[in-house]
């Protein structure tokens, strides 16, 4: 048989195995159409690595996922081998989050040492602010300031293995040894209390008594808060996974699209069945 036969043979064969394929129905050969129909654009995606953020969509809601993890960054730069939160990056981006209409809630993945009391302030007031659904789930730890990022989503999980340090307000350089220096350190830890206080289910009292604690860390003062521990002391509203995280979102996002008659009906409706 000559080589020419063997070769057309082989054609046809490839051509009838190419045919017998189905074409995928959901595949797009238009990248721009893809692009134009889901909100989780390619420019999302990139936000992965460069903020560590996401969006992710399930059946009729689009939550957006932000990680906070490492270091605050406050208004000094930190060393480049820190890993860090930058505030200048994740204000904007809740800002942007909340006027958008496509985004039904966010989810908070936190695992941070703490950082800049200012800057993790800043951001936790802005999360506490939103009218969007938040959730939030401490991963590994959120000691110090990551405490008020925790408490300031609408809901809080805490994982079974992490854990949270409740400790004073320090600083670092230059420090003057006189009596205003102590009471610009006591206003700024009463604000944090204040917020914590104001954003979960521990007291002003309770919370200081933690900070203030001296039989618990050997070269520091303050208190090392596990899973469990954190929910009883009413720091965050529960101990779970990030499913648990995810589900808890999704049920303030089915919430917050009832329309407010049908809320009024369905409480009328329960107040009639008590009586």
């Amino acid at each position: 048989m000559s080589q020419k036969s063997k070769s057309s043979k082989s054609d046809k064969s490839d051509k009838k195995s190419r045919d017998n394929f189905v074409k995928n129905p959901n595949f797009d050969d238009d990248p721009q159409k893809v692009e134009n129909d889901s909100p989780i654009s390619e420019e999302h995606t990139d936000q992965i690595d460069e903020i560590g953020s996401v969006l992710t969509a399930h059946k009729d809601s689009i939550i957006h996922c932000l990680t906070i993890i490492g270091q605050i960054e406050g208004h000094y730069i930190l060393p480049q081998q820190n890993k860090t939160t930058k505030y200048e990056h994740v204000i904007p981006l809740l800002v942007s989050i909340e006027e958008d209409e496509r985004i039904d809630g966010l989810l908070i993945l936190i695992n941070t040492v703490g950082g800049d009391v200012e800057a993790g302030l800043a951001i936790a007031e802005v999360i506490s602010g939103m009218k969007k659904p938040t959730v939030s789930i401490v991963l590994g730890g959120g000691h110090s300031i990551g405490i008020p990022l925790a408490v300031a989503a609408k809901k809080s999980f805490i994982a079974k293995s992490a854990s949270m340090t409740v400790h004073p307000v320090r600083t670092t350089g230059l420090t003057l040894g006189v009596p205003q220096t102590f009471e610009y350190f006591q206003r700024m830890q009463d604000r944090i209390t204040t917020f914590v206080a104001e954003n979960s289910d521990i007291t002003k009292e309770r919370y200081n008594e933690l900070v203030l604690n001296t039989g618990e860390l050997v070269m520091d003062i303050g208190t090392i808060l596990e899973g469990e521990e954190a929910v009883d002391e009413g720091l965050i509203d529960g101990v779970g996974t990030v499913s648990d995280a995810i589900d808890a979102l999704y049920d303030l996002i089915k919430e917050s699209k009832v329309p407010k008659t049908d809320k009024k009906k369905t409480r009328s409706k329960s107040s009639r069945s008590k009586k």
